[in-house]
């Protein structure tokens, strides 16, 4: 191949000095790709976060294209500021990784709960899906009243050929009635399904957009825009929005990325399709 007229992303990017090109094979280089990636989609430049590490613009460039590891502080400080976890940035050496589990590796980061995770996030993640953007949740209330104007950007990512898929609990399901039981909410879970829905009668029809109601126990709310994929365990009595969340990034096959990601299109499968008139 004729890596002189190979132009990429990082290309562009470095042109504009956001990030140095990586290397290619041919000099030898290991480039730390998932340091680059998060930087990327963090927004984070070497100069933001050479700043925040206290070292030199360079060191932070030699981090990324050609892999030098950096000083155990500095490895904290730079997941700390990217909001990683640093075992990701700079996975351990095989005989001190022995018995663990590869997909580990996909865990990017952990919160304490859905409110943990910033709103910035959500919006960005919307903002640069390029393929797909699923959701599965009950009444996702939150998804919506924290960004009105959601439904107008999953209408702007499907024109943009992005793959939209939603799915809410069925207000009138034996699932919703049982989570609303357990959570002793009095019958509200179905009144939130319904409110939140009128959100999105504007995506009905709308091409690359579906909306779908399920009735299936939600062991998981799932959140997927491309390769990251946030995962809300659901813990018995208790709000999906008081338990943790799991931001993962899919690297191979069979992780836990894809894990999550079959169960999604196992439940969009027997899942009904929504029409405003139901309502």
């Amino acid at each position: 191949m004729n890596y002189l007229l190979k132009v990429t992303l990082w290309d562009v990017l470095a042109s504009r000095k956001m990030l140095p090109r990586p290397r290619t094979s041919c000099e030898d280089a290991m480039v730390n790709e998932r340091l680059r990636t998060v930087m990327l989609q963090r927004q984070v430049t070497p100069e933001d976060l050479a700043a925040s590490c206290q070292v030199d613009v360079k060191t932070v460039e030699r981090w990324i294209s050609i892999g030098r590891q950096p000083l155990r502080r500095h490895q904290w400080a730079v997941a700390k500021h990217l909001g990683v976890d640093m075992s990701y940035l700079w996975p351990p050496e095989e005989d001190e990784a022995q018995g663990q589990p590869t997909e580990q590796t996909e865990l990017v980061a952990a919160f304490p709960n859905r409110a943990s995770f910033p709103q910035k996030s959500w919006v960005r993640l919307l903002k640069t899906a390029q393929e797909h953007t699923d959701v599965l949740v009950f009444s996702g209330t939150f998804f919506a009243q924290t960004n009105p104007r959601v439904a107008a950007m999953l209408a702007e990512r499907a024109d943009a050929g992005v793959q939209v898929r939603l799915r809410f609990g069925d207000p009138s399901g034996k699932s919703v009635a049982v989570r609303d039981e357990e959570e002793g909410i009095g019958g509200i879970l179905s009144a939130k399904i319904r409110a939140s829905l009128t959100y999105y009668r504007k995506l009905i029809g709308t091409p690359g957009c579906e909306v779908r109601l399920h009735d299936t126990t939600l062991y998981n709310s799932l959140f997927r825009f491309d390769d990251v994929l946030l995962v809300n365990p659901h813990v018995w009595g208790q709000p999906a929005s008081a338990n943790p969340l799991f931001e993962l990034r899919r690297l191979d096959e069979d992780g836990w990325f894809d894990h999550y990601a079959g169960s999604f299109d196992a439940v969009w499968e027997t899942a009904t399709p929504w029409s405003p008139e139901s309502m």
